[in-house]
This record gives C-alpha cells, sequence and structure tokens, in this order.
C-alpha cells in the first residue's frame, strides 16, 4: 500500500460524479497503462513519476495534498465522509485564489481610509468573477446588519452599484464610507443597515457643493478569522 496509491484510488470514486471512474481512464489521463494504474492503487509500484501525478492534478483539479498527503489525500476525505448524514452531499475542496486588502473602510461616518497591503484567500470562482476586486475591512457597526465589524468586504470597482447596492463611495475627493445606496431624480441617500440606534442616512442633493465617486460595488464577504 502507498499513500499516492489510496489517494488514486479514492480519486475514482471521489470525482466520478455518482460513479466509479476507471482505471482504463486514470490511465488515458495519466500516460500510462491500466497495469500501471493497478499496481499504483496497490502499492507494488510506490516510486510514481511527478510528471503523472501533475497530469492527473491538471486534470481533476487538484491540490498537491490531495495525492500526496496521509491525513488529508483524497483518500482521508473519503473516510471522513462516512460520518455525514444520509443524503449529504460529499464535501470537496475548492480553488484559492487571492485578492489585496488595501485597507480599512468605516461603516459610519465618511472619512480617510487606513491604507493596508496584504494579500487574503478566496475562492477561485469568486476572483475569477470580479478578477479586478481588492478586500477592504469593515470598521464601525453603521452595516452591522449586513456586514459585521472586522470582516474583510470584496469591492469590484468595475461592477456599477445599483439601487439598494451597498457600495463604497468618496466624497469630496478624501472622505469614504460604505453604505446603501439609493438614487432619486435629484438625489443620493448613502443608507445606513445598523442594528444599533443613532446612525443617519447621508442626503447629497444635486444642489449641493459636494463631489462623490464610486470607487466599486460590494459583492462578497467574509470573515477576517477562523471562528474559535
Amino acid at each position: 500500500m502507498s499513500v499516492i496509491g489510496d489517494n488514486i484510488r479514492a480519486l475514482r470514486t471521489v470525482k466520478g460524479e455518482g460513479r466509479e471512474i476507471t482505471q482504463q481512464e486514470i490511465a488515458d489521463i495519466a500516460g500510462v497503462t491500466r497495469e500501471t494504474v493497478n499496481k499504483w492503487e496497490s502499492g507494488a509500484i510506490g516510486n510514481i513519476r511527478d510528471s503523472n501525478i501533475q497530469k492527473l492534478r491538471d486534470h481533476f483539479h487538484l491540490s498537491i495534498d490531495d495525492l500526496r498527503s496521509e491525513s488529508a489525500g483524497l483518500a482521508a476525505q473519503l473516510a471522513g465522509t462516512s460520518r455525514l448524514p444520509n443524503g449529504a452531499l460529499m464535501p470537496s475542496q475548492s480553488e484559492v485564489a487571492y485578492a489585496p486588502l488595501l485597507g480599512r473602510v468605516h461603516a459610519g461616518d465618511a472619512q480617510e481610509p487606513d491604507v493596508l497591503d496584504e494579500r487574503i484567500p478566496l475562492p477561485a470562482e469568486v476572483y475569477d468573477a470580479h478578477p479586478s476586486a481588492y478586500f477592504l475591512q469593515v470598521e464601525g457597526q453603521c452595516m452591522s446588519r449586513v456586514y459585521p465589524e472586522g470582516c474583510h468586504i470584496l469591492i469590484d470597482p468595475s461592477q456599477e452599484p445599483r439601487n439598494g447596492s451597498i457600495a463604497v463611495v468618496s466624497i469630496d475627493g478624501s472622505d469614504y464610507v460604505m453604505r446603501r445606496l439609493y438614487r432619486g431624480a435629484t438625489t443620493l441617500v448613502l443608507s445606513p443597515d445598523s442594528w444599533e440606534d443613532g446612525f443617519e442616512d447621508i442626503v447629497i442633493r444635486d444642489s449641493d457643493d459636494h463631489t462623490v465617486e464610486f470607487h466599486g460595488t460590494v459583492v462578497w464577504f467574509q470573515s477576517s478569522k477562523e471562528m474559535e
């Protein structure tokens, strides 16, 4: 038996979408014979070429741990599904991407944002849908019904906010605020959505001497740390 062999055997079940992938299918993908795959799974061949493993990873979108890890590999993942309720979907590992964390946005009074310089992981499918997006960290309770203080919100600068969208805007070139946006015929209303009292709408009229710049729409949010 070998760790990689066990994980390849589990791969045929985990990635089969309701059926078991055959050893011949694995062989065709890896560029080897079915007999070789059989020896991988039985442990008769323990030294599997990196090029063969890479072909399987590329085809099935696997992480290195999926095939090489004993504790976090596909075999361990498959063994863990025996504890799932009947009818539950088997968990799958998402590809990870990274977006920059550019600063903190104040969900309260408008003010200049703090500047940060980090990279934050997020699901790859979210990043693929918003490739120019960046994270900001929420400070304040003004939007606590939607985004708790401290969470990371993903801003897509290319997505124009619609009525009711939550957007990040700057006022008069420097002050930033995150609020729910409503447009009227002659007014722009930036509305709070908080569990706490005391926050009021910011109302900007066409006749007011203010310049408002839109920095994008909130399209995703996530916790800034793992829950304990």
